[in-house]
């Protein structure tokens, strides 16, 4: 086991390199990823009683290939997005069918619920609207979900099982999302639809 704030800089200094816009070039990707760990590594140097207990290194270096594929398959999946989006608003017909999906989640952790909640409403033509907790159950707007929603919950599903290795996530990638546990009003989210996935009201 090794600390975890060396990771939590370096994890900082990478996304620097998303949000700060830098020229897709040997020298500009350095020049970011240098000015990313000068700031990310003091940062999480000074917050290190945050992390508590230590990271395997060895599950770490794992978890690094799921990590590569994850933004390789956002990264596709917002290309593809805008153009999509665009046709359909630039269409005279206009083919646009909003509903909100109900989609129960494996994940369980708060950082990879963020990180899919997020991916979710980064890419066009979706957007996260809320989340149960108790059911652990993402809803989500989209502008296809009632002509297609399969088209919606795939993508989801495909960076789940890339989240589910690189959090170290108690489930395993094709494993079928646990039956919702009951909520307080005693229904459960996502009851309709394919293995728990729905349209909501």
């Amino acid at each position: 086991m090794t600390r975890k704030w060396p990771f939590v800089g370096l994890l900082m200094a990478v996304l620097w390199l998303f949000v700060s816009g830098v020229s897709l070039s040997v020298s500009g990707v350095l020049g970011g990823l240098v000015v990313g760990l000068a700031v990310g590594m003091p940062v999480a140097f000074a917050t290190r009683r945050l992390y508590a207990g230590g990271a395997d290194l060895g599950r770490a270096v794992l978890a690094v290939p799921a990590a590569l594929k994850y933004v390789v398959l956002f990264l596709y999946e917002l290309l593809t997005a805008n153009v999509d989006v665009a046709y359909r608003v630039l269409d005279p017909r206009l083919p646009i069918e909003p509903d909100v999906v109900a989609i129960p989640l494996r994940v369980e952790t708060d950082a990879a619920i963020t990180t899919i909640a997020n991916s979710i409403t980064l890419t066009p033509g979706t957007l996260t609207m809320d989340y149960d907790d108790d059911t652990n159950t993402i809803y989500v707007h989209a502008i296809t979900g009632r002509s297609d929603y399969r088209s919606v919950v795939d993508p989801i599903r495909a960076w789940e099982d890339l989240a589910l290795v690189v959090f170290d996530e108690r489930l395993e990638p094709g494993d079928s999302p646990e039956p919702p546990r009951p909520a307080a009003d005693g229904g459960t989210a996502g009851d309709a639809g394919n293995g728990g996935e729905g349209r909501g009201d």
